[in-house]
């Protein structure tokens, strides 16, 4: 029967009217199968008896009786379905890491509690026993687990129910009178519970791993986003420079080539001059001979002699012998590459500042000035944005943070990573101090300036002379006077910088600095000398684009 089932398709069992497998198949005259049940309805609801299927009409209702073949073939394939339906359901459940039933016996189902002293799994009908029968009721119940064997002390073949402290084990009470006799017990569900919190530190510990390496992750994505920027940026830079410095070699040449051509056009008109002298005085020198061999013809004594002393008279001609036509290019080529070298060099520092500048003042922060910090002597403007010195000391609140002495403020906000910049006017002072201060510089009193003291600066004095105060001072030899300052800090990198603007030069730069403290901007518009340097110092709009 079996085999002939699986010869058959699904459709070949099911009834037309209910499109269910057959119950009670009956077969009527015109050879079509439908459930007695179905077939009856059929009928009794319609006033003629007619085959659902082909529409053949009987004349009268036909005696239906059961098709004992198609009956058992039905109820095979009605069994077969059932069990192909329960182990791909059990199947289902092993894969999906469900526990099912050791009771079930047909369609295994899943599980509900597993038994720590029956060692089973049950699933709900199954586990009613447990949950009414009071000697039941006293066995441990737990979540499904499967491996419920594991459980078992394969010595004593008991229940793993105490934890061994001394070797670190489950085991069995019979284990707790034999070889773990002398050891240290605990209930497993206390070192359950240690082992637990234990495991939520570790969860703790591994989930800020996680975040930690998540962020070192951003942190490269953002390193490498500013690396690209940064390439890309020196990439338009170079271009820039070198496309100034072939600029600049294209226009060495073309002066030279001018310069040669034009050597060479005064070299052929004093050639051309040369020759039309040369040519004038050989005509000359034609009439003459002419007039020499006709006077040498004549016979005439006389005339010979009254004609020859106006032809022993020297010709119009000078002495050609020294006269030379020549132009010398020995030599052109190497003084017009000496030049163009010393050319592409200042063009080349030119160029390097300007990107150099360029680059810095993409770290351009807005500075204000922090009144709290200004000396007596010293006048904000509204906008925190200018200082000046006065000769009368002002009625300020008395504050830590104040210079108290040395004509000192400090900017607003502080600095303690990356990199920013700033630009300060300084068109018509005469003297004046900029720079940056760490947070724990000393405000009472005279102050020196210096890095040992917690001061990165550079000053002006006299009007001409220039210093960076590194402490020793550093005197400054500027090729111009700077009207705008630009200064520039690197936290990390331990720089801080000082540019004339106008001209994109570089005036000085504190390297290898270690900062650890928090920054300021740092302006000192000095003192008055006879009404002399009242000028303000005046920090410049920036446009941000770091």
């Amino acid at each position: 029967m079996s085999a002939a089932y699986s010869l058959l398709s699904e459709e070949q069992f099911l009834c037309s009217i209910c499109l269910d497998v057959f119950s009670h198949p009956v077969t009527i005259p015109c050879g079509h199968n439908f459930c007695k049940n179905c077939i009856t309805q059929h009928w009794d609801v319609n006033v003629q008896s007619q085959c659902p299927m082909c529409k053949d009409v009987f004349d009268r209702r036909p005696e239906l009786r059961v098709n004992t073949f198609i009956s058992e073939m039905a109820d095979e394939f009605r069994r077969s379905a059932v069990k192909k339906a329960s182990s791909c359901s059990a199947q289902k459940y092993a894969n999906s890491g469900e526990v099912l039933c050791d009771v079930c016996t047909e369609t295994k189902l899943k599980a509900r509690k597993s038994c720590l002293a029956c060692l089973a799994s049950y699933c709900e009908t199954h586990l009613e026993p447990h949950l009414r029968i009071p000697g039941l009721k006293r066995h441990e119940l737990i979540n499904p687990v499967k491996n419920l064997e594991d459980r078992v002390c394969k010595k004593h073949d008991r229940p793993l129910e105490v934890f061994c402290k001394t070797d670190q084990m489950c085991v069995c009470l019979f284990c707790t009178e034999s070889e773990h006799k002398v050891h240290v017990f605990i209930p497993m569900k206390e070192e359950y519970k240690a082992e637990k919190a234990k495991l939520g530190k570790l969860k703790a510990e591994i989930q800020l791993m996680i975040q930690e390496r998540l962020l070192k992750i951003q942190q490269i994505k953002q390193s490498v986003k500013l690396s690209k920027e940064d390439a890309q940026r020196e990439t338009a830079d170079s271009m820039q420079v070198f496309t100034g410095l072939i600029q600049s070699i294209e226009r060495g040449l073309a002066q030279l080539i001018d310069k040669i051509e034009e050597k060479q056009k005064t070299t052929e008109k004093q050639a051309e001059g040369f020759i039309i002298e040369l040519e004038e005085e050989i005509s000359e020198l034609i009439k003459r001979s002419a007039e020499v061999e006709q006077l040498s013809n004549t016979e005439d004594h006389l005339q010979l002699l009254q004609s020859f002393p106006s032809l022993n008279t020297a010709p119009p001609t000078k002495d050609w012998t020294e006269v030379r036509v020549h132009s010398s290019y020995e030599g052109t080529v190497r003084r017009a590459v000496a030049q163009l070298q010393e050319t592409l060099s200042k063009e080349m520092e030119k160029l390097c500042a300007e990107i150099e500048l360029k680059r810095v003042q993409q770290f351009a922060v807005d500075v204000t000035l922090d009144p709290d910090t200004a000396s007596p002597f010293l006048i904000l403007s509204d906008d925190e944005k200018q200082v000046k010195s006065d000769v009368i000391q002002r009625n300020v609140p008395d504050n830590p943070q104040r210079f108290s002495f040395c004509n000192g403020v400090l900017g607003r906000h502080s600095f303690s990573s990356g990199r920013f910049y700033y630009e300060v006017n300084v068109s018509k002072k005469t003297e004046w101090d900029l720079g940056v201060a760490k947070e724990s510089v000393i405000r009472e009193g005279k102050i020196r300036l210096s890095p040992k003291n917690g001061f990165w600066t550079v000053w002006l004095r006299k009007g001409t002379e220039y210093k960076a105060l590194a402490g020793p001072g550093v005197l400054l030899s500027l090729k111009s006077k700077p009207e705008k300052v630009g200064v520039f800090v690197d936290y990390e990198e331990g720089l801080v910088s000082f540019y004339d603007v106008d001209s994109a030069a570089l005036i000085y730069s504190f390297t290898g600095c270690n900062f650890t403290e928090k920054l300021y901007p740092y302006f000192s518009p000095c003192g008055l000398v006879d009404g002399i340097n009242a000028a303000p110092l005046i920090i410049l709009p920036l446009c941000h684009t770091n």
